[in-house]
Parts: structure tokens; C-alpha cells; sequence
């Protein structure tokens, strides 16, 4: 005899389980025009590259002789596949089934995914969409009791963020553990007007007195803004084209290297237009994000955190092949002085450079950290020095553009001064521990004051300081490394990546990756 019928089981159980919450609940569920996750993850991964593991879990109903008769799968899916042609973990939550909340199986199997994630050395991909944590409330009479909050997964999580590239879609409505796992990630997505995040709904926050909706409370115009989620798109489908393209940068681990594709932009290429992309009038502000475009390999620029921390762009990019982690100040914000977030933002993608061995390009101009009351009360300074700790902490190969301003204690940080790097200033370029204009009346208080003509006395020193701000006379005394010619910015970071592949080591960092 054979074993037949337990192989058509195993076939009628997965069957079942196709039919995830039910005809009704897959309707409204399409209704509100989102994917099932069962076509979420074949949209993600390369075609017919999913290995599900624990198809068969979830809760049977069997009859008085023990067959069974119906089948409830458990509303978390997971397994292996592949993305770009690369191994992955992806899990994703079935809003179909009790709204993605927790339903017995869930627990074991997300602590089961991080781990296989972890041992396997593979990138993790998370497409959240529901609590993902203790379950509803219905979940106590249920059980007969409650559950003291526990975090089982949560010591798997926080060592992924140190070995594997975690990359996490908020494609629902996404509360509590589901929120936190979308936040615990190295590059995070919100779908707009489909996709929220928050703490508690507005169910819960309605006892304190706030009647919002949905959007209201945790929309992406919400979280994309404070920092909780990198990013949002328009469409499910962009979001998992961000998978692809975030995931395209990084090594599959810690212990291994960032890969280069194929060149296909010229590392020599010099653009005329650099000559003049800053302009002379130090009052004047320019659009960064061209610059850096030019800079790096064509069409290879991927933004991250876009509209938070908005005093500095970061990214990742291409040069000459070569995977790089590329910052920029935005002087479109604050004259690119560095708030909180700024600062915030800083750290998060420095620290996540230096976990995935990705090189650093730092594109200055910055006037240092905001200044102000309302700045001193935010407690800038405490996010400002975290931020240099993430630059003295880095060990990754850094190359650093003075393009214009750099003053004060956030400029000292553009890199760290204990080792070499590669540093190139622009024309541009001007620097010192405070802005002339911001210093003068303090240096030359008493000759001011007590001049015939105390404004034309400023102008007149202020006039004799700047011809000595040149950053020839820095040159001179060999306190930049080079002043360049802007066009040339290109050939010598190509002549960088050449440099610091070989430097780049494997293996786990120093310290961990905080979310």
C-alpha cells in the first residue's frame, strides 16, 4: 500500500488554505484595492521562486470520526524566494484572516522566519498588514485569560538589523507589533491612503477625546514626515519595485561584500554645468539633488527618508559600479543647518553604511547645528552628538565634498578626523567654527562700537576677514587636501570606490544597528 491519501490531504489541506479568510473577506479585501498575500509575495519575488514553509498551519475542524472537514490557515505566510535572483526570506500578514492578528500559529512562525532569516544569512521582507502581535481582544474569551505582553520575536529582530538587510511594506492598516515591525527595518514603505500605522486605532484614541480617522492618525503624510517609515508610493506595485531596488545595494549579509554591477556610465564623465551649480552669492540656495545625480552613475540614485530630516538627502547610489551611501546637505531647509531629525536621520543611514561595508560620500554644506531657543529646547545638541558618535564609530571607507559652508560643531563632523579619508574641496567652499557674519559683532564688538562710523567699520573688517577665507590660503597650509575643479568631482570618486573596494571587510560590525 501506498501512501496516497495522505499526499491528497497533504494536497486538500493546501487547497484550504488557497482559500485564505473565505470568498466574502477576499472580496472586500480586493474591494478596498489591495492585493491578497498570497499576491503580494508573487508580485515581490521573482516568478515561481516562492518556497512556502508551514503551509499546512493553521486550525482544523473535524467531524466525530476525526476527518477533517474545514480549515482556517493561519493568517501569517511565509518561506523562501528570490528577489533580483538573490535568496530571501518574505513573510507577509493575511488581513483576510481576523485582520492579520495574532491566532496562535503567528507567533511561532514570525520568530521562525527571523531566525531562518539570521542562520541563513539572507535578507528579510516583510509585507505587514495587521497587528502581527497578541490578537484582538476576542483572543481573551478565546483563551480563558490574558497574556502578560511579551516580545518572543523581538531579540531575533534586533539582531537581524545587525546581519541581514531587513526591508518592511506597510501595506494595511498596521498597529501595535505590526507597526513596530514595520519601524524595525533599514528601509521602511507605506502605500498612500491604504496603508496606516499607529500605536492603537482610532477605536482606541477616541476614549481620550480625539475622533480622527484612520489617515488622520497614522497616514503616510503622517509617519513619512516624523521618521517612523522611510518612504511611501503610490501603488503596491512601486513599493515592491523599491524592494527590488533597495535590496540591489546591499550584500545579502554582514559577511558579505556590497557587489558591483556591470559599469555603464562613463567614471570621467565631466559636466560643464557643475562650474556653476553653486552660486557665488552665499545668500543664495541651489537644488542639491542634481548635483548628486551628476555625481554618481546614471538613473542610480535611490532617495531614502525623503521628507524627514529634510536639512540632508541620503541614498544609495552607483559609481562606476560601485554601491555607495551618499549624503548631501539640502540648503532648501534651515540654509542646511541640522535640526533633530536631521541629525536623526544622519545616524540611522551612517549606521546602516557601516553595517553593510557600503563606502560614504559626503557631500557638504552645512552651517552648522540650528541655533535658537525652540532648537535648545528640542535638544539638538544631544542629536547632534550622536550623530558624530555614528562618524567615529564608522570604520567604512569615506570620501568628503566641501562644496560650500561648513562651520561650527556639525561641520567638524563631516569625517572622522582620526583616520585618512579622502576629502576635496570646491571653489565654493568656505569654512571655520562660525559664519563671519554670525561672529563679527562679538570679535569686534569694542572696535565697532567705537568707531565714527560703526557700520562702515564692520563692512571694513568684515571685507579684510574674507579675503582671508579663501580656500587657497587653507591650501596653502595644507589644511584641505585639495581644491578642485568641480568638473573633476566625478573622475576622483570613481578613483575613491576604486580605492576602498579592497578596504571594505566582511563580517559583523562593532556595534549594533539602532532602528
Amino acid at each position: 500500500m501506498s501512501w496516497q491519501p495522505e499526499v491528497d490531504e497533504i494536497a486538500y489541506r493546501r487547497a484550504l488554505a488557497a482559500k485564505l479568510g473565505g470568498e466574502d473577506k477576499v472580496a472586500r479585501h480586493k474591494a478596498a484595492g489591495k492585493l491578497t498575500v498570497r499576491e503580494r509575495i508573487d508580485a515581490c519575488t521573482d516568478a515561481q521562486s516562492f518556497v512556502e514553509v508551514g503551509s499546512l498551519t493553521g486550525s482544523g475542524q473535524y467531524d466525530g470520526l476525526g476527518r477533517l472537514t474545514d480549515f482556517t490557515p493561519s493568517n501569517l505566510i511565509m518561506g523562501r524566494a528570490r528577489v533580483g535572483g538573490r535568496p530571501v526570506v518574505v513573510v507577509g500578514d493575511d488581513f483576510t484572516v481576523r485582520g492579520g492578528a495574532n491566532d496562535g500559529a503567528v507567533g511561532d512562525k514570525l520568530i521562525f522566519a527571523e531566525k531562518m532569516a539570521h542562520d541563513l544569512r539572507l535578507p528579510m521582507v516583510r509585507l505587514v498588514d495587521g497587528t502581527g502581535g497578541g490578537g484582538s481582544v476576542r483572543n481573551i474569551e478565546t483563551k480563558g485569560y490574558t497574556s502578560v505582553p511579551t516580545m518572543k520575536v523581538w531579540s531575533q529582530v534586533v539582531q537581524n538589523l545587525s546581519t541581514v538587510p531587513v526591508v518592511s511594506l506597510a501595506l494595511g492598516s498596521v498597529a501595535g507589533m505590526g507597526a513596530a515591525r514595520v519601524a524595525s527595518s533599514h528601509y521602511s514603505v507605506m502605500v498612500k491612503e491604504t496603508a496606516q500605522l499607529f500605536n492603537a486605532g482610532p477605536p482606541v484614541v477616541a476614549r481620550i477625546g480625539q475622533n480622527v480617522t484612520k489617515n488622520e492618525l497614522g497616514g503616510s503624510q503622517v509617519h513619512t514626515r516624523n521618521g517612523v517609515v522611510d518612504d511611501e508610493v503610490a501603488t503596491e506595485q512601486e513599493a515592491f519595485e523599491r524592494v527590488r531596488r533597495f535590496l540591489s545595494y546591499l550584500p545579502s549579509s554582514v559577511y558579505e561584500l556590497p557587489a558591483r554591477t556591470a559599469p555603464q556610465d562613463d567614471p570621467r564623465r565631466r559636466d560643464e554645468w557643475l562650474l556653476s551649480a553653486i552660486p557665488r552669492d552665499g545668500r543664495k540656495v541651489y537644488k542639491i539633488r542634481p548635483i548628486v545625480e551628476c555625481l554618481v552613475d546614471e538613473g542610480s540614485f535611490l532617495e531614502t527618508g525623503r521628507h524627514w530630516g529634510r536639512a540632508i538627502v541620503t541614498g544609495l547610489a552607483r559609481i562606476d559600479g560601485w554601491p555607495v551611501a551618499v549624503v548631501a546637505s539640502d540648503p532648501y531647509f534651515y540654509g542646511g543647518g541640522w535640526d533633530g531629525p536631521s541629525a536623526e536621520k544622519f545616524t540611522r543611514f551612517v549606521d546602516m553604511a557601516q553595517t553593510f561595508h557600503l563606502p560614504v560620500v559626503n557631500l557638504v554644506d552645512i552651517a552648522g547645528f540650528q541655533i535658537g531657543v525652540e532648537a535648545e529646547k528640542a535638544g539638538v545638541m544631544r542629536y547632534g552628538v550622536r550623530a558624530l558618535a555614528a562618524v567615529y564609530q564608522a570604520t567604512v571607507p569615506w570620501c568628503s565634498i566641501l562644496i560650500r559652508r561648513a562651520y561650527g560643531v556639525a561641520a567638524a563632523g563631516h569625517q572622522h578626523m582620526g583616520r585618512f579619508n579622502f576629502r576635496y574641496a570646491w571653489p565654493s567652499a568656505n569654512w571655520g567654527s562660525l559664519p563671519i557674519e554670525g561672529g563679527l559683532e562679538v570679535a569686534y564688538k569694542a572696535e565697532i562700537e567705537g568707531a565714527d562710523d560703526p557700520v562702515q567699520k564692520r563692512a571694513e573688517i568684515e571685507q579684510r576677514v574674507r579675503s582671508l577665507t579663501s580656500p587657497f590660503r587653507t591650501a596653502e597650509a595644507f589644511g584641505i587636501d585639495e581644491v578642485i575643479d568641480p568638473r573633476d568631482t566625478r573622475a576622483l570618486l570613481s578613483e575613491f570606490v576604486e580605492l576602498a573596494a579592497p578596504l571594505r571587510e566582511a563580517g559583523a560590525p562593532q556595534f549594533g544597528l539602532r532602528p
